[in-house]
């Protein structure tokens, strides 16, 4: 067998790999696993292609790798629950940033090789498109990305931007990129097709931050995981590049599977992909004018220890203001507390619960709560009048009823988590603030809820202390 069978073989396997370890993903029990097999795959494959390429300088590499492995061990150890979401932003981001870089040192060899032949020829056709096409995808997803990491961080604005044109705007922009794409791969000029790919890289690298632009806070899940599939797509889009099938088949799984858990997220918040680009949802104009002047009912800690101590049935629903307030512990111990008194004690989860897919599961996946406590959104909500408390932390338009009662509100028809049905509803807020979404919770203000303002974990560290006196 010969050495390029050997290598065709060992792609093979690491793209095997990469399938299995994404199909463990999908199982709590199988995810650790899941992540271990697929690093496996991607070690084989770099492993692989470090010994199957004519590299230039091996210490470049290992130097390279050595910084990038310290500056992601560090991140990995000091990033906030609250920050995960912007980590993986960064991740998308960076992603697309080295399949653009790696299409232009495509482009640079070929230029270089033509050049070294006294030539002056342009670059084939099917080169340039996979090379534009690396290029485009990878420069969007890396200021989208980076744009979408300074909404979650609150270095810019969270809420929509929308100004009048911005739509015609936007496409016309998406017009000049393939129009120039078009004049980079057919102009027979060299000189003149990379001041193409030069411009076409800097429009790509604006419509990344123009995309993410009227995009709001509430719909912040979608955008990431909708940057996670173009990350992979650029991926892809680079492993035709530099002809790698491991890194072609990599990308594609990554591309497909991202896009995937984008439609899951745009069906679960019963909207279109498109109305979440581009209705600029969450905007100042859409947010005013949904309060009705109702003022929310606030209790004490000790008020609402008296009614759990007589509940038979708490289910919780857990917001980004949990992960903020780090009280999933808490929580769990609260819940476990409930438990030996004789109480059921369930945990709703949203799908789009939080600023990243799966953030809720994570958060509470890290305090140990039992997987089968996790009930879904259908599974909870026909339980919902039969529980006697609801405990809101931190969460609001996956429980705000205007999506299911008020035909007005820009979130109407939005499947909630419906905890108005309880016989009482807690939510614990820091005040009465807006959430990310800027729109006002209707069910703050309804006869059944009760607010209890302050700290999330410490309010939940008071209900814990007292129940164990």
């Amino acid at each position: 067998m010969e050495a390029r069978d050997l290598i065709n073989l060992a792609y093979v396997a690491a793209a095997i790999l990469f399938v299995f370890g994404i199909k463990m993903l999908g199982s709590a029990d199988t995810a650790r696993r899941g992540n271990i097999v697929s690093g496996l795959g991607m070690l084989l494959a770099v492993v692989v292609t470090l010994a199957d390429r004519s590299i230039l300088s091996y210490s470049w590499i290992l130097a390279g790798l050595l910084v990038g492995a310290s500056i992601g061990a560090v991140a990995a150890r000091k990033v906030q629950m609250t920050g995960m979401p912007e980590l993986v932003a960064l991740f998308n981001g960076f992603g697309g940033l080295a399949s653009l870089l790696v299409a232009w040192a495509e482009l640079e060899k070929l230029n270089g090789a033509a050049n070294l032949l006294g030539v002056v020829q342009p670059v084939p056709h099917f080169s340039g498109v996979v090379i534009y096409l690396a290029t485009l995808i990878g420069g969007v997803t890396f200021t989208g990305s980076v744009f979408a990491y300074a909404k979650l961080s609150g270095k810019v604005g969270g809420s929509a931007v929308v100004f009048p044109g911005q739509k015609a705007f936007n496409v016309l922009l998406l017009l000049a990129i393939f129009g120039i794409g078009v004049a980079f791969v057919w102009i027979p000029n060299p000189e003149h097709a990379y001041i193409f790919f030069l411009v076409g890289v800097g429009l790509s690298l604006l419509f990344g931050v123009m995309g993410v632009l009227p995009i709001g806070g509430g719909d912040m899940p979608v955008v990431i995981s909708l940057l996670n599939s173009l990350s992979g797509l650029a991926a892809s889009a680079a492993g035709f590049v530099i002809n790698n099938n491991v890194l072609i088949v990599a990308g594609c799984l990554v591309g497909a599977s991202g896009f995937i858990l984008t439609v899951i997220m745009c069906k679960a918040m019963n909207r279109s992909l498109g109305n979440v680009l581009f209705s600029g949802f969450g905007s100042s104009a859409q947010a005013a004018g949904d309060d009705d002047g109702r003022e929310p009912k606030a209790i004490s800690v000790d008020d609402a220890y008296y009614v759990l101590e007589a509940a038979r049935s708490v289910v919780f629903i857990p917001g980004y203001g949990m992960a903020v307030a780090q009280a999933q512990h808490v929580v769990k111990e609260l819940a476990e507390l409930l438990e030996n008194n004789g109480v059921e004690s369930n945990f709703a989860i949203h799908p789009v619960a939080g600023r990243m897919p799966g953030h809720m599961n994570v958060l509470l996946a890290e305090a140990d709560v039992e997987y089968e406590k996790l009930l879904e959104m259908d599974t909870v909500n026909p339980m919902m009048p039969m529980v006697d408390v609801a405990i809101v932390i931190g969460a609001n338009d996956v429980v705000n009823p205007a999506a299911a009662e008020d035909p007005s509100s820009p979130i109407y028809g939005m499947p909630i988590i419906e905890a108005h049905k309880a016989k009482t509803v807690f939510v614990l807020k820091r005040g009465q603030g807006k959430g990310f979404s800027g729109l006002v919770n209707k069910l703050f203000t309804l006869d059944n809820t009760c607010m209890i303002y302050g700290d999330a974990k410490a309010t939940i560290s008071s209900l814990v202390a007292a129940l164990k006196d």
